[in-house]
């Protein structure tokens, strides 16, 4: 796995940044409906989302006085492509055990 996709999987490790993302999948927020939605304080959401940026999962729209976050689609296209490789493997290895396991019916 290369550098990229460690960054990514760092920040989706921690629960808070997992719920933001989820939260964003909705569409934009600005840190405070994310913070209001969260329960959570600002600072501690404008922390999160500073490393949810960093890893490159979200990018940032000011608007005037607000920031509105929102999800960038290639990094997660990236990660899907990454595990269908995964997919696949444990696709062909639970196919060869049905195999074993109906010789073992028989």
């Amino acid at each position: 796995m290369d550098e990229d996709h460690t960054a990514v999987f760092a920040a989706l490790a921690e629960p808070s940044r997992m719920r933001i993302v989820s939260l964003l999948r909705g569409g934009p927020l600005t840190v405070g409906q994310i913070a209001e939605r969260l329960e959570i304080r600002q600072p501690q959401a404008s922390k999160h989302l500073k490393v949810l940026q960093q890893a490159g999962l979200v990018d940032v729209e000011a608007e005037a006085n607000r920031r509105h976050y929102r999800l960038r689609p290639e990094p997660f296209r990236e990660l899907e492509s990454w595990l269908a490789g995964y997919r696949e493997l444990w696709n062909e290895r639970f196919d060869r055990l049905d195999d074993y396991l109906r010789t073992m019916e028989d």
